[in-house]
């Protein structure tokens, strides 16, 4: 069967997929079902019209940031509320008594090396090192730009997060050295961890054919965020509300990173689908009659 006759089934060829990140598996990610998406995409295709793909791809980035900088405001507003209502924050301490039981010089050493991966020299190598292994494998320069735009996002929420709390660490008493002097408020390496996994989960997720494959990267994805979190906790370097609001924030930043990404697809396959649907009307015409 031809690549041409599956796409139009809604069935495209495994070859042509892998050559294009618009399909998660058999769904195209152009496709929004929802109304926010449609409109969403239908106000960028009519702004590519007049300004071009990429100033829109810009313009995205820009909405992009404040929508970072408003959820850093938010998180911190409804800690704040959290706090003094004494919800989540009151498991702060039995939390971290209960970390300072489990430990052992053994494993205080394994932990502290893993949670090194998440400091603030590893991981942006980490995060440059998979971005690019990916470009080059890809032929594209796509996942680079996706990976540079959702840590920037993710350092920006730190450093504002810290600038407007400014929250005290756990006492250096109860904390595995080395220590850190920083704010705690929120966990960059739980915020970042969350980030950089879910970017390039979701970068594999678009190349990999069978769903276990796709389920096997998600989970390996969650298990190094969750357990960086929980390493920042364990050491006693964060609160758990540090890691929890770090959490929530590094979910909301990836979210919308993908959907900036959808929307780029969308607008950058606008041609193509317009193409689609004059070559579909040409073939229904009637042909001419022959006498």
């Amino acid at each position: 069967m031809s690549t041409s006759q599956d796409r139009d089934n809604g069935q495209p060829e495994w070859d042509a997929v892998r050559a294009d990140d618009r399909y998660l598996g058999w769904r195209d990610l152009t496709v929004w079902k929802s109304p926010f998406g449609r409109v969403a995409v239908a106000l960028a295709r009519r702004a590519a019209r007049w300004i071009g793909p990429y100033p829109v791809l810009a313009l995205t980035l820009l909405i992009g940031v404040v929508l970072a900088v408003a959820l850093t405001a938010a998180s911190v507003e409804i800690y704040e509320a959290v706090a003094e209502a004494d919800g989540v924050a009151g498991l702060d301490k039995p939390a971290l008594q209960a970390a300072m039981a489990a430990r052992t010089p053994q494993l205080n050493t394994a932990v502290t090396a893993f949670t090194n991966l998440g400091g603030p020299v590893i991981m942006p190598i980490l995060a440059a090192v998979a971005a690019i292994a990916l470009a080059i494998r890809r032929r594209q320069v796509s996942p680079v730009v996706l990976m540079a735009v959702a840590t920037a996002g993710s350092l920006l929420m730190t450093i504002v997060g810290k600038a407007l709390v400014g929250r005290i660490r756990p006492p250096l008493a109860d904390a595995v050295a080395p220590y850190e002097t920083s704010a705690s408020f929120p966990s960059g390496h739980a915020l970042n961890a969350v980030v950089v996994a879910g970017v390039v989960a979701y970068l594999l997720v678009l190349r990999q054919r069978r769903w276990r494959s796709r389920t096997a990267t998600v989970a390996a994805a969650v298990v190094f965020a969750v357990a960086m979190g929980l390493s920042r906790v364990f050491l006693g370097h964060h609160w758990l509300t540090d890691v929890l609001v770090a959490w929530t924030l590094g979910l909301a930043w990836l979210a919308v990173v993908i959907t900036m990404h959808r929307l780029y697809l969308s607008v950058r396959h606008m041609p193509l689908e317009a193409g689609r649907r004059a070559r579909r009307a040409q073939l229904s015409r009637p042909g001419p009659r022959v006498y």
